[in-house]
């Protein structure tokens, strides 16, 4: 590509890592997800068609695996349709740089996510005051500086239609950022949440590395409007899905899923909210600077 991409603060090694580190899941056919260290990297297609998306792009220098991936489910060679991105941090585009270096490819993002994508903006900084395990304290060295993905990224389309999947839609879901999304499938009940909900606890160390799984609300320490984030997860809830992948912990299914949506639903601020932090009990959005 002659496009040069600028993601230097997003180069550096992040100390957290979990059990199911560098293995993968098929869930359906046509669904498999990666975990790079304790994100999960979405591959939505048919291996034999060719036809392919990626959802999101994992923690720093994640693209060698991503590419390993690619060759074992889709042949040397294959690129996807797209890349969709269900927010910007770090732990989440950390690959994407190097991937479009090989990949001409258009990476699409909800609008207000797009300034934090080419460059504009910065996300606010973590609050490492949240209680919480290790993951927390540390969260003051997660980078906040936005990447530059210049012509290449592309807002979503308006009617929520999933360029390159054509039975999802997409869904705002903020809270953890301004213009987070999640994409549905609504005709087996398939959910990618991103950060919106996870299925660990990620601000505990433990759980994180073993995996533990449990309906949650965002990470505390980068979530930033409270209200916002409750009002997200209720709007999941409400699909009912059948089917989880979130951008933190193990795939959910079934009753487990359902009691778990349900649990956080009604005690969203006592499970899901800090006690305290920088970002809670605010009137406004924080200032994106």
């Amino acid at each position: 590509m002659d496009n040069e991409f600028h993601q230097s603060e997003h180069h550096k090694f992040i100390p957290m890592t979990s059990i199911t580190s560098g293995g993968g899941i098929q869930v359906k056919t046509d669904i498999y997800y990666y975990t790079d260290q304790i994100v999960n990297i979405g591959f939505i297609g048919n291996p034999e068609t060719g036809d392919w998306v990626l959802i999101d792009a994992g923690l720093p220098n994640a693209a060698p695996e991503i590419k390993s991936v690619v060759v074992d489910r889709f042949g040397r060679g294959s690129q996807p349709n797209a890349i969709l991105l269900t927010h910007g941090h770090f732990d989440h585009v950390g690959g994407i740089a190097d991937l479009l270096e090989e990949w001409d490819v258009p990476v699409y993002a909800h609008p207000l996510e797009i300034p934090y994508l080419t460059g504009e903006k910065s996300y606010p900084d973590p609050d490492p005051s949240v209680e919480g395990g290790v993951l927390a304290k540390i969260s003051s060295m997660y980078p906040v500086e936005p990447i530059d993905l210049g012509e290449a990224i592309q807002s979503l389309p308006e009617d929520n239609s999933v360029p390159g999947l054509a039975d999802w839609k997409w869904i705002h879901t903020p809270g953890h950022t301004p213009g987070h999304v999640s994409f549905y499938r609504e005709r087996d009940g398939f959910l990618f949440s991103g950060d919106a909900v996870v299925t660990v606890r990620q601000d505990s160390l433990p759980r994180v590395f073993m995996q533990t799984q449990e309906v949650c609300g965002p990470p505390r320490y980068l979530t930033t409007d409270w209200k916002a984030a409750r009002a997200s997860v209720e709007k999941l809830a409400e699909l009912n899905p059948s089917t989880l992948v979130s951008g933190h912990g193990a795939v959910m299914k079934d009753e487990k899923l359902s009691k778990g949506f349900q649990r956080l639903v009604s005690s969203f601020d006592e499970l899901a909210m800090p006690n305290h932090g920088k970002y809670v009990d605010q009137d406004d959005s924080p200032n994106y600077h």
